[in-house]
């Protein structure tokens, strides 16, 4: 089975009607046959923004829907502590957080090509050492 890495834009858009992009990303969500990877790393940046953004039930309630066996939580290794820093001094100039850093390293580790993300930005300017560069969805 396919994997695919999810980040925190794309989790706060499933998570929302409101949310400017929820129909797109409901759209993908559904349609998928993959394995849903989300590194410990994002699921702070998802809550605290479901939190701001929506309520703090909301965010309460994503936390306990990711418990479900689709959603494979990802441990950060010491490997990818590194990498993630390394990515965020090559790319110092585009100010790239943490957490989409360790995304990247996560990425490379598990060999992963595709990423549930808003943030094309930074994505796009990213190359990743497994590929030319990621298929980011929606």
């Amino acid at each position: 089975m396919k994997s695919v890495i999810v980040d925190a834009s794309f989790l706060v858009s499933l998570t929302s009607v409101k949310e400017r992009q929820h129909a797109a990303c409901l759209q993908v969500a559904q349609g998928l046959n993959s394995r849903l990877i989300i590194p410990i790393t994002v699921i702070p940046e998802a809550a605290y923004l479901i939190a701001r953004r929506i309520s703090h039930r909301v965010m309460r309630a994503f936390l306990s829907k990711l418990q479900n066996p689709q959603w494979q939580i990802e441990s950060i290794t010491a490997a990818d502590f590194e990498r993630a820093t390394q990515i965020l001094d090559r790319y110092q100039d585009a100010e790239l957080d943490f957490a989409d850093s360790t995304i990247v390293a996560v990425a490379e580790r598990l060999h992963v090509e595709t990423i549930l993300t808003l943030d094309r930005r930074d994505f796009q300017m990213i190359r990743p050492k497994h590929t030319p560069y990621f298929t980011l969805l929606p």
